[in-house]
């Protein structure tokens, strides 16, 4: 693993130098092997990097540390790159470059165009040490990510000539890096905190701390002129070719199978995270690693472990397992939400945590499964059954008729169904998480955090420039600007770095998505059998049972958890906290929890969200 740290202030040489190593030492966990730094009268940076091996030449086994020290300096000595992550098209270049000393080249090359060009999972800035202008770009699919601070003086009204002057700017791999800033002003961005307890993370460029931003993915920055701007330079297009199943099962099969081999390049071995589904059951069968890693929870019905050891045997590869208990879940939350950042209510960070920290006893690289759901159309929303199919044809006036004459009646089979599909896909669908609706956040939001600002505000814009494709296609588009970047790789990212592991992710690559994005949508969902088209390919090489496995991810069973007396009370200490009415209203929140330890409701998730929320404050703002 690797990540980097700089900012811009009108500090001296010497001062600059003793604030960056503090905020270095931040990010320590993301390559504790070593670090390096730079600094000039406008800019300093640290960068820390991990020591496993890479690209070796015919068997010999190069140190990252000795050959990827950056930052790296071009040999014109004026531009200097400070880069995190992994490139894939490093293949075509000479084998004694760096992955940064790459992009470097590229960029004198190509200029801001630079990043489109690039195979891989970065976030990199290049400083030009005679303009002072800085480029800096997150890979297509947000895989890696790059924070940036940018005060109101600076946001609003352009940079005079002189630069960013005396004013504080400061660009990162994670947040936390920026806190030992004398000038960094820390503070609770309550804005987001709505639009959180019902997304279960953050879904715009706003961070919980305020003047802290995300460059989103696909996306590059630059400072020049006097001005800082942010391009789109990876556009997502969804164009349905006319082929055959065949024709498109085997392009496909071709794509994931070369993408697998340029995944394990490099590193002296290479492991794979294992589930009993069918992506990391295909990656491990492909990649043919000698260790599998996974993990479950001593509950039953919540352990999938079973499966991977089944798999495992059967490919002749060792696997290693986790079992955690309700103990190890609670006692990590504090840990896992610091190393996340922000706020996240996702409950599979906490078993993902566990199962990096398990791998990292063994390797130093794992390969992943992440992407063949919003890829291939994985998810179980995006199966419809043959009722709602033919419900949805109705003309939509009659279905909107329907919903009104439904929510007036008492409860019936197949009301639900009826009053969802009686609306549009934009009026209710925001991604694979939906933990409560806007009059529910804001209900149990103290008044200083309610919020105008609707769900249907955040996805409008998107499902806007998908207006005319089918619904299936306005939901895997939703999720690939919304959920895959702030779930599914922010969890991703942020559990494996916490303990240095770097994670490859080859199903979630370029070539491979240019492929998807070409599938016709009978291909990828089949009476209601959901991602077709892969689960076909998958079967080719590992048995129909992991093929045809029902996509479950990693469960887990806090919603029985919360209706023990011991977990029921972790809760209520929390939300009696003298902080809380800052945020919530107190009696709302037990209410709530009273009403789930009794089996009134399972308001488990909703209960997660608040209790994660206000962990993250207390890591952050109280310990």
């Amino acid at each position: 693993m690797s990540g980097f740290v700089g900012f811009f202030d009108g500090k001296g040489v010497d001062e600059k130098n003793n604030i960056i190593k503090q905020m270095n030492d931040k990010i320590k966990h993301r390559g504790p092997d070593g670090e390096s730094f730079f600094t000039d009268e406008k800019i300093a940076v640290g960068y820390r990097r991990g020591g496993f091996n890479i690209r070796p030449e015919n068997g010999a086994k190069e140190n990252r540390a000795d050959i990827e020290s950056t930052p790296t300096i071009n040999e014109y000595k004026n531009l200097v790159i400070f880069f995190s992550g992994r490139l894939y098209n490093s293949q075509e270049q000479p084998l004694s470059l760096s992955d940064a000393e790459i992009v470097l080249r590229g960029y004198e090359k190509y200029g801001e165009d630079i990043a489109s060009k690039l195979r891989g999972a970065f976030s990199f800035v290049i400083y030009n040490k005679e303009t002072h202008d800085l480029y800096g770009a997150r890979d297509h699919f947000g895989s890696k990510w790059l924070y940036y601070y940018l005060p109101p003086s600076l946001r609003d009204t352009p940079l005079k000539e002189g630069g960013f002057g005396d004013n504080l700017f400061m660009f990162g791999s994670e947040i936390k890096s920026f806190l030992p800033h004398p000038d960094f002003k820390k503070e609770v961005n309550k804005n987001v905190l709505k639009l959180y307890l019902i997304f279960q993370y953050s879904p715009t460029e706003e961070t919980f701390f305020k003047n802290v931003f995300k460059l989103p993915q696909g996306c590059y920055f630059t400072y020049k002129n006097g001005e800082f701007k942010i391009t789109r330079y990876f556009n997502i297009e969804y164009n349905a070719e006319k082929k055959s199943f065949d024709e498109c099962l085997n392009l496909l099969e071709e794509t994931l199978k070369k993408s697998v081999e340029y995944h394990k390049t490099g590193d002296a071995e290479i492991g794979s995270f294992l589930s009993g589904g069918v992506d990391s059951s295909f990656i491990a069968s492909v990649a043919k690693p000698k260790k599998t890693f996974s993990v479950g929870f001593d509950k039953d019905g919540y352990d999938e472990s079973m499966y991977a050891k089944e798999l495992s045997d059967l490919l002749k590869i060792e696997n290693y397992k986790k079992i955690l208990s309700s103990d190890e879940f609670f006692d990590a939350l504090p840990e896992v939400q610091y190393h996340s950042d922000e706020p996240h209510a996702n409950l599979s960070s906490v078993p993902q945590f566990f199962l990096a920290k398990l791998a990292k006893k063994y390797v130093n690289v794992v390969m992943s499964g992440e992407g063949s759901d919003e890829f291939f159309a994985g998810y179980l929303t995006y199966a419809e059954s043959r009722f709602t199919k033919i419900y949805s044809k109705l003309p939509f006036g009659c279905r909107k008729l329907i919903k009104n004459i439904a929510k007036a009646l008492p409860n019936f089979k197949g009301k639900t169904t009826l009053i969802k599909y009686g609306q549009k896909v934009e009026d209710y669908y925001i991604g694979q998480a939906f933990i409560m609706d806007d009059d529910e956040a804001n209900d149990i939001l103290s008044d200083g955090c309610k919020s105008d600002v609707s769900y249907k505000d955040i996805t409008r814009p998107y499902f806007e420039k998908v207006k005319n494709k089918s619904d299936l296609v306005k939901k895997l588009y939703l999720d690939m600007f919304l959920w895959m970047p702030n779930d599914i790789l922010l969890k991703g990212d942020k559990m494996s770095s916490a303990h240095d592991l770097e994670v490859r992710t080859p199903i979630m690559d370029k070539e491979v998505f240019s492929v998807a994005t070409k599938i016709p949508a009978k291909y990828l969902v089949r009476n209601k059998v959901t991602k077709h088209i892969f689960r076909e390919i998958a079967n080719k090489i590992i048995p129909e049972e992991w093929a045809k496995r029902k996509k479950v991810g990693f469960p887990v069973p806090f919603s029985l958890w919360l209706r023990e007396q011991k977990y029921y009370d972790k809760l209520k200490d929390m939300f009696s906290e003298d902080f809380v009415p800052e945020f919530f209203v107190k009696d709302k929140l037990i209410a709530m929890l009273d009403e789930h330890f009794k089996g009134v409701k399972n308001n488990g998730r909703k209960l997660y969200a608040a209790y994660a929320f206000l962990l993250w404050y207390k890591v952050y703002f109280i310990s």
